[in-house]
């Protein structure tokens, strides 16, 4: 079983490719500019290989799903990770701001779901989570692309899980809560604050919780168009 994690070079992406990796997948380590930090994580796993592709760009997406191919013959889990934030307030976010925060967190997960959906056709296998995130619901001063991104993921989630499940093709999303990872940290502090008052528990998410439940996601039978959140603050 072969599986492709987008932005896999840190953070939540790290971890998932972790897990998949210690559950006998052979691992695709995505990055887009960390060519170190991927190389460095896909040596702890047992079988990996590492890509580079600028998710925004469909002809860069496309030869990474032709590479994944060649090298393994097959694509059987898509794990759509990467994504990029950057806070300012709706009248003070450029529209290049805005234009690179979709094209990588919204436009990114649609060239890849195109690209390789195809394969998982042929096979009449697969499964597909999208990360999102509880800004997607909530939405979030100061986040005004970002949420939106995280929104339209939703949305395209839903609809390719209905135009994939007569391929047993099952599309999920998961919104894995607010986790102290580079992203998270490099927030405001009101916004970390934020953040723990509306969690009923008070804690933050460990990657790592959300990288097992992704794992055993994919291991479900049955289950698409739905939006997980692994977070005590309530939608």
């Amino acid at each position: 079983m072969v599986c492709l994690v987008t932005g896999s070079s840190r953070g939540l992406g790290k971890a998932v490719a972790f897990a998949f990796g210690k559950d006998g997948y052979r691992v695709a380590v995505h990055y887009r500019e960390r060519k170190e930090a991927a190389e460095e994580v896909a040596s702890m796993i047992n079988e990996s290989a590492v890509f580079q592709a600028d998710v925004g760009n469909i002809k860069e997406v496309k030869a990474m799903i032709d590479g994944v191919i060649s090298l393994w013959g097959r694509v059987d889990l898509l794990i759509n990770n990467a994504g990029i934030t950057k806070e300012a307030l709706l009248i003070k976010t450029s529209e290049e701001e805005f234009d690179d925060i979709l094209n990588t967190n919204l436009k990114g997960p649609f060239n890849l779901i195109r690209a390789a959906a195809p394969h998982m056709m042929k096979r009449k296998s697969g499964h597909i989570i999208n990360i999102s995130s509880y800004a997607g619901l909530k939405g979030r001063a100061g986040l005004s692309a970002y949420a939106a991104s995280k929104a339209g993921l939703v949305g395209l989630t839903k609809t390719a899980a209905r135009e994939l499940a007569g391929y047993n093709i099952m599309v999920n999303a998961v919104l894995p809560g607010y986790m102290l990872t580079d992203m998270g940290v490099d927030a405001n502090e009101k916004a970390r604050e934020r953040a723990l008052h509306d969690s009923l528990i008070k804690e933050f998410t460990e990657k790592e919780r959300v990288a097992e439940f992704v794992c055993a996601l994919t291991r479900m039978k049955g289950v698409t168009g739905q939006v997980f959140n692994l977070d005590s603050r309530v939608i």
